[in-house]
């Protein structure tokens, strides 16, 4: 199975050293509740929304300290961003209720949340300045490259922790690894790894801002450093190949056209005159249109990030529960998350905003539902819809799902779309 094959990807060896198994709750370890105030505190963020404007006009004054060029920062090495963090579900059972789902396991929504703040500090590590108390760099989330889990169930009366560091270093952007472990009988045992992407901002986020160089140590390091490079190459690869740019492959219009082919109703005409528009839906399928389901939210001052906009782990946890229900209601059985991959980070998401999520069952396989969740804004002010985020997540269900069947062009696009995601995480995992 994909979880077993999940193994702990290298972590450079003297990060590697410090994550040998201790028998109790890690002491001395920051928790989720101090990442988001040191965040705060790194950046000057308000505590009251109507302080918000005031603390952003503070912010202004910073830019006197952004780098006029890359070369004038310090290089830093992978052990400087170097975080460990604990989640101490296990020994502070009052944190507990909130990480809880319905299964008596942990809600994955809410793992995406710690996944993105720590994120966010990690990079604020790597590029902090000795003398500065606050940062003048505004850092966000530009892309969730990759999550992938090697754990069905995560336990929830079970410490958690995080690992983490910036990996690859561009001249504005920032790869972050991360692990997530949980203790078992006195060991830490590998949960998921992840893989973000993180951009540095001036500090009233409007353009790119320089951040430290970074530079590998050992040969693990190198290799580590060279695979941020080549992960940036594959994904500038599989965005240059989107289906909205290029035209399927030949094998993929074979894919098509044998779906279309196996969906035209002959019994409707006569000897040789089938129609194109009469379709049947094959034994256990589901037309694509008959497998979606939607959401609103509407963003209050509670969800804002340090920056004041809309946070992306909410919008993650969002887009994750929305996929979960469609692939549940889709396979009728219970779904695991297996992988998240590729959540592009478009637009920001103000406080106020509507927010509107689609969810659709764009590819399945045997057990497995490929979900691509559609964010979009609404502004009932100007009446305009923006896309902010897509999300695509694999998920792994009880039993054999129905094959999901396209049958627009436009949705055989998305078919497709789904499939390469699909065929991208498993050769991952």
């Amino acid at each position: 199975s994909a979880y077993r094959l999940c193994i702990m990807r290298k972590l450079p060896s003297i990060l590697a050293r410090t994550l040998t198994s201790e028998t109790s709750a890690s002491p001395g370890l920051p928790d989720m509740t101090e990442v988001r105030s040191k965040l705060r505190d790194i950046v000057g963020a308000s505590t009251n929304w109507r302080d918000h404007v005031q603390a952003m006009q503070e912010r202004k004054a910073l830019h006197t300290l952004l780098a006029k060029r890359q070369e004038d920062l310090p290089p830093r090495r992978m052990k400087d961003s170097y975080l460990e963090v604990i989640l101490p579900l296990g020994s502070q059972p009052e944190i507990r209720e909130k990480y809880l789902n319905v299964h008596n396991s942990v809600r994955f929504g809410r793992i995406l949340e710690d996944l993105d703040s720590l994120g966010v500090l990690i990079c604020y590590t790597h590029t902090k300045q000795e003398m500065q108390q606050r940062s003048p760099l505004s850092i966000v989330t530009a892309l969730v490259d990759k999550i992938n889990l090697c754990q069905k169930i995560i336990h929830p009366d079970c410490d958690i922790k995080f690992t983490g560091n910036v990996s690859w270093v561009g001249k504005t952007s920032m790869e972050v690894r991360m692990h997530m472990l949980q203790l078992h009988d006195g060991d830490y045992s590998p949960v998921l790894d992840a893989t973000f992407v993180m951009v540095a901002r001036d500090p009233e986020n409007k353009r790119p801002a320089f951040v430290n160089p970074l530079i590998p140590e050992t040969p693990e390091e190198e290799e580590i450093f060279k695979q941020g490079e080549l992960n940036k190459l594959k994904r500038i690869e599989f965005s240059t190949a989107s289906l909205l740019k290029m035209a399927p492959t030949a094998e993929e219009r074979n894919i098509v056209h044998d779906i279309f082919l196996n969906t035209l109703d002959t019994r409707q005409e006569g000897e040789g005159t089938v129609s194109f528009r009469s379709r049947k839906l094959p034994p256990n399928s589901v037309w694509m249109e008959d497998a979606k389901l939607k959401s609103l939210e509407i963003c209050h001052p509670e969800e804002r990030n340090i920056f004041n906009r809309i946070f992306g782990g909410f919008l993650m946890r969002k887009a994750f529960e929305l996929g979960w229900a469609t692939a549940c209601s889709y396979g009728g059985s219970r779904p695991f998350i297996v992988s998240v991959d590729d959540i592009m980070f478009q637009k920001p998401v103000e406080v106020g905003s509507l927010l509107l999520l689609s969810g659709q069952v764009c590819y399945t396989e045997k057990n497995y539902i490929q979900i691509r969740i559609h964010s979009e804004v609404y502004n009932a002010n100007t009446r305009e819809h923006h896309t902010t985020n897509i999300f695509h997540f694999t998920f792994i269900s009880e039993n054999e799902v129905p094959q999901v069947v396209p049958k627009t062009y436009g949705e055989s696009m998305l078919y497709l779309d789904g499939k390469r995601h699909f065929t991208a995480v498993m050769k991952e995992i």
